[in-house]
Parts: structure tokens; sequence; C-alpha cells
């Protein structure tokens, strides 16, 4: 399962990255214009290093995600098909909010409060002339109040893996990066094309379907299954009346055949009999 999870988690981070532009456009821009006056070759050594912090603090988050997983959820849930149906049910979750339903945006608003707390640090990192910085800022950044971000969180959690919780984080930054790291012309030509093949409801709709094939696909073939061995049960039972029912008739059969032997064992001694009288009489 991990594999298609990491699969959702990359398309979600890379058809939802329009979102990503409205949430975290301004800071791009801000972290650009703080680094005008280095040269270019190292204003894209920068720009690579806080996308990598970026994606390290997502990775933290999946961390936490993945022990809340393990130590709260799979206790209560261990021995059934709960954390299947739950993970199902977080997919479809996730679908749905991808289609435009707004379940995660109060999420958002208790994320923000928590990010104009690290308004102080935030100002530290700037400029952004230096690699440390960017790290810094990049981490940081991992902390914007965003629904996708608490999205993939949620498949972190039901993931039930500490591992599996962080590089599920990890690869849904990294469908995030094309998008935030592309030049304007880029940018404008690939949030066109999403939004024209409308990549992001797609993505969506797959989701959605994923989620209760995940749910619906297992319990289907247990039933087929019980099916399959009620029949094999009742065809034993079947077979076993048949050789009951066909062991008197054997028998039967067998009778018949032992009867002449046993008439001519007598009528022999009945023979043996009358030859002494036979010979008495002479």
């Amino acid at each position: 399962m991990t594999t298609p999870l990491l699969l959702a988690a990359f398309a979600m981070g890379f058809f939802g990255s329009p979102h990503c532009l409205g949430m975290c456009g301004g800071l791009v821009t801000a972290f650009g214009l703080s680094m005008q006056e280095v040269s270019p070759l190292k204003k894209r050594g920068l720009i690579a290093t806080y996308h990598f912090g970026r994606l390290v603090s997502y990775s933290i988050l999946g961390v936490i995600a993945g022990i809340i997983g393990t130590t709260v959820l799979a206790p209560i849930l261990m021995g059934n098909s709960t954390p299947r149906i739950l993970l199902g049910l977080v997919l479809v979750f996730i679908g749905l909010s991808m289609l435009g339903m707004p379940f995660l945006n109060k999420l958002e608003k208790v994320g923000m409060g928590v990010w104009k707390k690290l308004s102080p640090l935030r100002q530290k990192v700037f400029p952004l002339n230096t690699f440390p910085r960017a790290l810094a800022a990049g981490l940081l950044w991992g902390f914007l109040p965003c629904g996708l971000v608490y999205g993939a969180l949620l498949m972190a959690v039901v993931g039930n893996d500490i591992a599996t919780g962080a590089l599920l984080m990890f690869v849904f930054g990294l469908g995030t990066v094309p998008m935030l790291v592309a030049t304007q012309e880029t940018v404008g030509w690939l949030h066109k094309q999403i939004g024209r093949y409308k990549l992001r409801q797609l993505n969506g709709i797959i989701m959605i379907l994923s989620g209760l094939a995940v749910i619906a696909l297992p319990m289907a073939m247990k039933h087929m299954g019980g099916h399959g061995d009620h029949g094999a049960h009742e065809g034993h039972q079947m077979h076993d009346s048949s050789m009951s029912m066909s062991a008197p008739a054997e028998q039967g059969v067998h009778d018949q055949h032992s009867m002449p032997n046993e008439d001519m064992a007598g009528h022999e001694m009945h023979s043996a009999e009358e030859m002494p009288m036979q010979h008495n009489s002479q």
C-alpha cells in the first residue's frame, strides 16, 4: 500500500500546487527580493537550500504524524479492518477537498495563529544571503498554514508507520517544487494547463475512487471467497452423503454374490451325507 500512497501524495502536491501559489507566492517573492544582491549561481543554490529546508520540515511533521498513528491509533485499531477503512475515508476526504470542498479552511485559520507567533524568527532570516539563513527560512516555511499540507498529514497518520509518514510528506513536498521554482513564464503556463484540463479536479476524483476501492474491494473479495468456501463445503457434504447412500447398495450386491457360494457349500455337504447311506444300503 505504501507505493500507491506515495504516488497519491506526489500527485496531491503537484496538481494542488496552484493553491500553493496563493499561499506561498508572497513568501517566494519576499525570498527573491532579499537575494537581489547575490550572484545568479549563488541565488540558485539558495533557492535549492530553502526548498530543501521546507522538505525537511515536512518530513519532521510526517514523523510526528507517524508517531501519532503508531502510538495512538494503532493500539485501538489493531486486529481489524478499521485502519484500511480509515485510509480509504482519508483519501475520499482529500479528494473532496481537491474538488473545492472547504473542509480544511478552519485548520488553516488555526495554523495561521501559529504562523504569526513565528514572525520574530522569520524576520531574523532576512535577507536570505547565506545558506544557513536559507535553510532556516525553509524550515520555518514548512509551518505555513496550508490545507493541502494538512491533508497530506492525514495520510501520514493513517500510514501507520513513522518512516512512511516522513516519506509521504517528503514526496508531497517534491510534488509542489516545480510550480514554486519555475520562472514567471513557466508558472503561468503550468497554472493555465492545470486549470484548462481541470487536472486538480481530475486528481480529486481519482483519489475519491481510490479511497472507495480501498474500502470496498477487500470486502467484496472476502464476500466472494466466503461463498466459494460455502459451496465447497456443501459439495463435500453431498459427496459424503452419496458415499454413505451407496454403501448399503454395495453391501447388497456383495451379499447377492456370496449367496450362490453358500448354497454350493450346502449342496456339497448334503451330497456327502447321502453317500454313506447309499453304501450301507448296498
